[in-house]
C-alpha cells in the first residue's frame, strides 16, 4: 500500500467514505452494519469487503432460487440451452451468471476453496456436498441458502430448496466449500 500523506484532506475524504459507509447500512447485514458502525480508517476496506461478499453470496441465492421449477435433471448432462443439467452443471451454471467459474462435476467442485466440515460453519453461498450412493464419497452438490436449507437440481424434483438436517439430506452432508 502506498504511503499516504494524513492531511485534512485525507482525513475528509475517509470521513466522507465512512459517512456513505455508514449511511448505507441499511443494504448490509447486521454484522457488516455494525461493523460499519465503528469503522475507523484503516478498517473501511474490510467492511467494504464483507458487504460485497454479503451482496455476492444474496446474489447467488436469488440466481440460484430463480431456477426453482425450470430445469430439468439429467444425469452427466450439461444443456444449458435448453436447461438440462445435473446437480454440478446447474451449481455451475448459477455461478457462472455471477462472475465466478467453476469445473463440471460435484467432486471438482469439492476441491475448490475453503473446506467447510460442519453445517453449523455454513454461510450463505457456499457449496454444499453430499453422499447419495456410496456412503463417504461426494456425488451430489448443491448451495446453501442460509437456515440450514440448500437448493440443488435433483433427480427427482429438479431445482427445489430442502432442509439439510432432517429427513433424505440428514446423514448424506459431507462438507461445504466456501469459494
Amino acid at each position: 500500500m502506498p504511503f499516504v500523506k494524513k492531511n485534512r484532506l485525507t482525513h475528509s475524504v475517509v470521513g466522507l467514505s465512512l459517512s456513505l459507509l455508514v449511511a448505507g447500512t441499511a443494504l448490509l447485514s447486521p454484522q457488516a452494519a455494525n461493523a460499519a458502525t465503528s469503522t475507523t480508517n484503516g478498517e473501511a476496506a474490510a467492511v467494504t469487503a464483507t458487504a460485497m461478499s454479503t451482496s455476492r453470496a444474496d446474489s447467488i441465492v436469488r440466481t440460484a432460487k430463480s431456477y426453482i421449477g425450470k430445469v430439468k435433471y439429467s444425469f452427466g448432462t450439461r444443456n444449458t440451452s435448453r436447461l438440462i443439467l445435473d446437480c454440478s452443471a446447474y451449481t455451475q451454471l448459477v455461478f457462472s451468471k455471477n462472475g465466478i467459474s467453476l469445473p463440471w462435476g460435484s467432486q471438482a467442485q469439492a476441491k475448490l476453496g475453503t473446506r467447510v466440515s460442519k453445517k453449523t460453519s455454513l454461510s450463505k453461498g457456499d457449496l454444499v456436498m453430499f453422499s447419495t450412493s456410496k456412503p463417504g464419497r461426494i456425488n451430489h452438490v448443491g448451495i446453501y441458502i442460509g437456515n440450514g436449507q440448500f437448493v440443488s437440481n435433483t433427480t427427482s424434483s429438479g431445482v427445489v430448496i430442502r432442509d439439510m438436517n432432517t429427513g433424505y439430506w440428514k446423514d448424506r452432508f459431507i462438507m461445504g466449500r466456501h469459494l
